[in-house]
Formats: C-alpha cells, sequence, structure tokens
C-alpha cells in the first residue's frame, strides 16, 4: 500500500501544497460517501488529489480488509491479524461504484499473507462483480505482490483487468528498510510476469525522498522499463505518523521533470512524476 496521509509536523516545502477539494462531481460524490458509509482510500488516505480525480469520475477502493499482514515502514495501514474474508465485498465494492457512477475504479487491497490464495479468489471475484453491476467501469487492480506465485496472478490476468499495477516503492538498495517482507527482484518479476502472460497494460509506482540517490532512481527506472511495464508514476515520500520512516528529502518539481524526461526517453507509454503524484493520479489516463 502507498502511503497518503501527510505528518503535519514537518515543514514542507511551498510546493507541497494541497488543493480543497472542490466542483460540483466532487460534492455530489461526497453526499453519497457519506450517506452509504463507502470506503475510499481516497477519504480515508487524505489524498491530495481526491477532488481531481472524483472529478474526473475516479475512485480507489481498498478490498480484504483494513489489516495487512505486513509492516512497511512507509505505510499507514494498520498491521496485524486480518479479519476472516468477507465473500459478499466484492457485490458491496461492485455495488459502490455503480452508485457513485465511477468511470474509472482503482481496486487496491492489503497483503494478505495469511490465506492460502493471498487473496487472489477474492480479487478476481470482485473484478467480475463490477463487470457485471457496473459495465461501463473500466478498471485498475493495484495488486500485493502474491509472494511472486504465478497461480494467484494467472487469476487477475485470467479477468482481465484494463491495468494491472504492482508498486516497486523505493530502490533496490531501501527495499528491505522501507516494504521489509518485499523483495526488490521479486516485484520487477511480478510486473514482467504479468506482461509476459498476457496483460495488456501494466502500472507502477516508487515514491521519492527516503534517501535513495539520484542514480539510483534512475537505475530504478530503467529496471522498471526493462521489465516492460507500460506506466510509472512517481511523487514525495510523506510520513504518515512519527513511528514511520522519516523524510530525507523534498525532491523539488525541476528534479520530477528530470526523472520524469529520463522515464519518456525509455519509452514507457504514460509517466506521472511531481510531487504530489500518488500511484492512482490520473489513472483514468492510464488505460489508453
Amino acid at each position: 500500500m502507498e502511503n497518503l496521509v501527510q505528518d503535519t509536523t514537518v515543514q514542507k516545502p511551498k510546493w507541497i501544497r494541497v488543493k480543497l477539494p472542490t466542483g460540483k462531481n466532487y460534492r455530489e460524490l461526497r453526499t453519497l460517501v457519506d450517506k452509504y458509509k463507502l470506503n475510499t482510500i481516497c477519504q480515508s488516505g487524505s489524498c491530495p488529489n481526491m477532488g481531481e480525480c472524483w472529478g474526473e469520475g475516479t475512485a480507489t477502493f481498498m478490498i480484504l480488509g483494513n489489516i495487512c499482514t505486513r509492516s512497511c515502514g512507509f505505510c499507514g495501514v494498520k498491521t496485524g491479524k486480518p479479519l476472516d474474508v468477507n465473500w459478499d465485498e466484492p457485490e458491496k465494492v461492485a455495488r459502490s461504484i455503480k452508485l457513485m457512477k465511477i468511470k474509472h475504479a482503482v481496486l487496491t487491497s492489503v497483503d494478505r499473507d495469511d490465506l492460502k490464495d493471498m487473496g487472489s479468489i477474492l480479487w478476481g471475484e470482485t473484478v467480475n462483480a463490477v463487470r457485471r453491476i457496473s459495465p461501463g467501469t473500466t478498471m485498475e487492480t493495484l495488486i500485493p505482490d502474491f509472494q511472486g506465485m504465478t497461480k494467484h496472478l494467472d487469476r487477475l490476468v485470467a479477468v482481465a483487468p484494463e491495468v494491472i499495477s504492482h508498486n516497486m516503492e523505493t530502490v533496490k538498495r531501501l527495499t528491505r528498510e522501507v516494504r521489509i517482507q518485499a523483495k526488490y527482484e521479486r516485484s520487477l518479476e511480478v510486473l514482467r510476469y504479468l506482461k509476459e502472460a498476457g496483460q495488456n497494460r501494466t502500472k507502477t509506482g516508487v515514491m521519492l525522498g527516503l534517501g535513495e540517490t539520484r542514480d539510483e532512481v534512475f537505475q530504478t527506472i530503467e529496471d522498471i522499463r526493462n521489465a516492460n511495464v507500460d506506466v510509472i508514476t512517481m511523487g514525495q515520500y510523506l510520513q504518515p505518523t512519527k513511528k514511520h520512516l522519516p523524510v530525507k528529502k523534498f525532491i523539488t518539481p525541476e528534479e520530477f521533470d528530470e526523472f520524469g524526461d529520463f522515464a519518456r526517453s525509455l519509452g514507457f507509454r504514460h509517466v506521472e512524476s511531481s510531487p504530489l503524484v500518488r500511484s492512482s493520479y490520473h489513472a483514468e489516463k492510464h488505460i489508453h
């Protein structure tokens, strides 16, 4: 999962400014979310781009509960023993998407290393439920690594969401500290396998400001492109709480532009690179 909440105790530069959500579409969606108690990551994660995304008819939903089996140093999601799988969840999520008239839905989840199937069966059922109940909605599935097991990845490829994404999050040297139970090479292999298995569009996201060097960022972008990934997003890491990894550096907009230009030169189909970018930012554009 990607960090969204900002620690207000850190002095942020002027370019880290969150726009207040506005607009008719945003207000209508906010009313529906409040009235029906719908669960979106956009809202629970205090995403800086919520107003813009909701205005475009895009929202992000989390499945498989809100307790993760992993304890990544950057992520604000609770760690512990998850609750039992709610098999009614696919229908509930799909109905929420229909009710909110979402044009493009991003689905994500906690890691469920406690389950034999890592949660992949419910993932497939959720995609199918959205197709059945809200057939006009396109989808991106932002998935865990499923411990690199291809039989679980195959379930996602089989239901063919428009985009399958899996976030690298950081550079190789920092992966053990930032992601703890994840592995840099395993995540690359997941992305490479998805493409080889026939997935049309693959995507990943990277956070900057955790102590990586410029050369490491360039190498990571290159590694990702070599895994045949179509879309890359790069944004500034913001510390969820004081218990999480600190921000080592605020990357300037000019540096983000440089990294973005490098990624474009390598042939990515879409590149999003600026301080407030999150993995679901402009997600509706990444299907084309």
